[in-house]
């Protein structure tokens, strides 16, 4: 692995494998979802080992100390060397990942999902009425 001392933001979270393309961490940057050290920045804003990156992925927190720089993208076991989460943060996500999970399968079939003859009768309804 190179010694570097800085890099590109954009790069470095691709690198992290928080993005699958630097064009998606480019974008995600642009609209404001990624901060360095609690400003908003550019995609070619310079990352050094100790910078605090926090990020907003589908709603959902992740604040990171940049522990490492990597010029290539790597397999995740050695991405996740490139960062260390706030533990904070970190229980935050998870509780809201189940919150949102929880309401979801309530919102779905609150009594069941609807039988083949229940679904016929919805139809005929349907048919007669609107």
């Amino acid at each position: 692995m190179m010694s570097v001392d800085s890099m590109r933001l954009d790069k470095w979270l691709w690198a992290a494998r928080f993005f699958k393309t630097r064009a998606l961490a480019q974008k995600h940057i642009e609209l404001g979802r990624v901060l360095v050290n609690g400003d908003k920045v550019k995609n070619s804003k310079m990352i050094a080992v100790g910078d605090v990156v926090d990020i907003k992925i589908n709603s959902l927190p992740y604040k990171m100390t940049v522990m490492g720089l990597n010029q290539q993208r790597r397999p995740a076991p050695e991405a996740r060397l490139l960062y260390c989460e706030d533990e904070t943060v970190v229980t935050q996500r998870e509780t809201m990942k189940a919150l949102n999970h929880a309401a979801q399968a309530e919102h779905r079939f609150p009594e069941g999902r609807p039988t083949k003859r229940n679904r016929r009768q919805l139809d005929e309804f349907k048919r007669h009425f609107f």
